[in-house]
């Protein structure tokens, strides 16, 4: 037996089943369980992109990331308006500008 005692999507017990006779325990979350499973998920699948560069695992954490938003009742059309203020306001990372320090106006 093998204990992994993490959050999964919603298939993977189904696969699991289909693999040659194989089992697992599962149960439902309560909502705050959730969310840090949600948010230890996103911790994870953002390091597995950072080792591998892997699109998919972009597309892990965007599917984290929406799982995150559904929980806190944030449509996804909300969400990126959020994200189109930010830009208008801010900018995107487009211009791949890299701040090196920033002097105080009486610094020499």
């Amino acid at each position: 037996m093998k204990i992994y005692n993490k959050l999964v999507r919603d298939k993977i017990p189904e696969i699991i089943a289909g693999d040659n006779g194989k089992t697992c325990v599962t149960r439902i979350m309560g909502d705050v369980e959730y969310l840090e499973a949600l948010n230890a998920k996103l911790q994870e699948e953002l390091k597995e992109y950072l080792e591998s560069g892997d699109i998919e695992e972009l597309a892990d954490l965007e599917e984290v990331l929406r799982a995150i938003l559904d929980m806190k009742e944030i449509s996804y059309e909300k969400f990126e308006n959020i994200r189109r203020k930010k830009v208008e306001k801010r900018g995107t990372f487009k211009k791949k500008i890299f701040l090196v320090s920033i002097s105080e106006k009486d610094e020499k």
